[in-house]
């Protein structure tokens, strides 16, 4: 099968990414290996997830959120927003495919990938002249080969099979990692009644709110600034570079982070 642009991953990214070339009428396929868009926020997120920019940077292509939307976006909300995209633009993902390679062929100035139908255990080949890589980098957790934790006698999980404390209410959990997810799971875990602990292998920086909120307003508008400006630089470098090199591997920017 052959078509202009071959999209890796059904994510936000790749929505976005589909839904400007259907706009242009730019023919395009995305191949995704799960049985449905925004795996990993289906599948590997606790259920107390917001998303940790605010809306207007995490706005998919050509729809805006609906309104009275928040500011600060949970789990089920950007779900909706992004079937709500799905639908409004008929993306279609071809789910169970599994990306085996890729290859770039100079002289018919193609790539070819050959993806491996999970359902039908067959192989398949698609053929297109751009390919974007959108596969995300948070989709394997990764448990590091801790001394002692094969005898270890309690239960140990990664954060992407965490959904919510309610069975460790009145138990001893530890958290390993004081990111995003370990901010925000050992806090989950203290609502439900655990008793909670976390590990942190650097120092801290600890700032209050009401350290924050007494910012002054040029601060706030140096910020502002400076993060409008790197998503602006990282957009143009992309176009100028695609349109240079047409032939080059296109990485989307993640949205978001949300493992350590």
């Amino acid at each position: 099968m052959e078509e202009v642009v071959i999209i890796v991953g059904a994510g936000p990214s790749s929505l976005a990414t589909s839904t400007c070339l259907n706009v242009l009428s730019t023919p395009n396929i995305i191949l995704e290996r799960e049985d449905c868009f925004a795996s990993l926020w289906k599948k590997m997120t606790y259920d107390q997830l917001k998303l940790h920019l605010g809306k207007q940077f995490c706005q998919l292509s050509h729809m805006d959120y609906p309104e009275g939307t928040p500011t600060s976006i949970s789990k089920a909300c950007f779900l909706r927003y992004q079937a709500d995209h799905v639908s409004h633009f008929e993306i279609n993902p071809r789910y169970h495919r599994f990306v085996e390679s890729a290859s770039y062929y100079k002289v018919g100035k193609k790539w070819q990938k050959v993806a491996k139908n999970t359902v039908s255990d067959k192989s398949e080949v698609y053929l297109g002249k751009y390919l974007v890589v959108a596969s995300g980098e948070n989709s394997e957790g990764l448990i590091p080969n801790i001394s002692g934790l094969d005898i270890f006698g309690g239960e140990f999980m990664h954060c992407t099979n965490y959904k919510n404390g309610k069975r460790f209410g009145d138990k001893q959990v530890l958290v390993v990692g004081c990111g995003n997810s370990g901010m925000e799971i050992a806090y989950d875990l203290w609502n439900h009644g655990a008793f909670t602990s976390i590990v942190v292998r650097n120092p801290v920086d600890d700032i209050s709110l009401n350290s924050f909120t007494s910012l002054n307003c040029f601060t706030r508008l140096i910020s502002y600034l400076f993060i409008h400006i790197y998503i602006y630089i990282y957009i143009y470098i992309s176009i100028v570079v695609l349109v240079i090199c047409p032939s080059l591997v296109v990485y989307t920017l993640p949205l978001y982070v949300y493992n350590e």
